[in-house]
């Protein structure tokens, strides 16, 4: 039988579709789910007192902290894909956060982009340093603060498909947000997946896939954004400029696992059309649609064949 529950987590809708032997069954996996991701949230967040982010940011320039385990593991996973984006993805741009608000405490106003520059420095990957042995962290310079907004419910979404599996659950749908991972199929067919309109209503989608045993991870500029004077400003900001990326209008990624995914689709978004599908070209078993800011549609060659367009996506500022 079918369960499905929602809450509110991490910032956004957590949504589980599970296919279970009864209903206590599913709704006791989707529990362990739910305690999963506060967890982690207690853990990750910058709006958590005493969440291990929260510490290692106050400590900036001054010592190393102790650190979970879970956040060692996002750190690494952040560390290879701003590698692999030269530096486009960085969870230090958290020393921008308090300027351009885009979280809860958001205010649709534009910041001094004097103070933006100046605190450009302070957005290097290479200045967090981690002693995975030891369980600790670093971030060399006094000001510098991680943000693990573009990876950290990718990685929930990992951790939560570990406990489903381990409870024997084939088939499952699990939702936060923008992120999504479809394990096995919905009533004997894979699940069938669709991508939002960047410019159109919410719960338009210009496209779908289908997909099983798979992650599905969207960035877009039109999740947190304002407008000022007739042009978006949106919650994705490129740490060379420090204002928001102007290359793409949303990019979804396919992969095997949701913490990749989820720092993909920041990263590639960040990097552009051009340069994101070059670096997807060269990663296996990861493929990715983007949307560029001309409204272009633009595919992997592997996923082209699996995408199903519905029609043009709407074209506006």
């Amino acid at each position: 039988m079918l369960v499905e529950r929602a809450r509110v987590s991490m910032g956004s809708e957590l949504r589980l579709s599970v296919y279970a032997s009864e209903e206590r069954a599913g709704s006791a996996a989707i529990d362990e789910v739910f305690a999963e991701f506060e967890r982690l949230e207690a853990l990750m967040s910058v709006w958590r007192e005493g969440s291990d982010i929260q510490r290692l940011n106050a400590a900036a320039g001054e010592r190393a902290v102790p650190v979970s385990r879970d956040v060692i593991a996002v750190l690494q996973a952040a560390r290879q894909i701003s590698e692999w984006t030269g530096g486009k993805f960085d969870v230090t741009f958290g020393a921008l956060s308090d300027l351009w608000r885009f979280d809860h405490d958001q205010d649709n106003k534009l910041p001094d982009m004097a103070d933006v520059r100046r605190r450009l420095p302070l957005i290097d990957y290479h200045q967090l340093e981690l002693d995975v042995r030891g369980g600790t962290a670093f971030l060399r310079q006094r000001g510098m603060r991680a943000h693990l907004g573009g990876i950290g419910k990718g990685y929930a979404i990992d951790r939560a498909i570990a406990i489903l599996r381990r409870r024997g659950l084939k088939d499952f749908l699990i939702q936060a947000g923008g992120d999504l991972y479809a394990a096995g199929q919905k009533d004997g067919r894979p699940w069938r997946l669709g991508i939002q309109d960047p410019r159109g209503s919410p719960g338009r989608v210009f496209a779908t896939l289908d997909v099983s045993d798979a992650t599905f991870s969207t960035s877009g500029d039109y999740e947190r954004f304002f407008f000022d004077n007739g042009r978006r400003y949106h919650h994705i900001i490129d740490p060379a400029t420090g204002e928001p990326a102007a290359g793409c209008r949303s990019v979804t990624i396919v992969a095997d696992g949701a913490t990749l995914a989820d720092g993909l689709s920041t990263g590639v978004f960040l990097l552009g059309p051009d340069a994101g599908l070059a670096l997807l070209a060269r990663l296996p078993n990861v493929d990715g649609v983007i949307v560029t800011s001309t409204n272009q549609v633009l595919a992997t060659p592997r996923l082209k064949p699996q995408l199903a367009l519905a029609a043009a996506p709407t074209d506006a500022p």
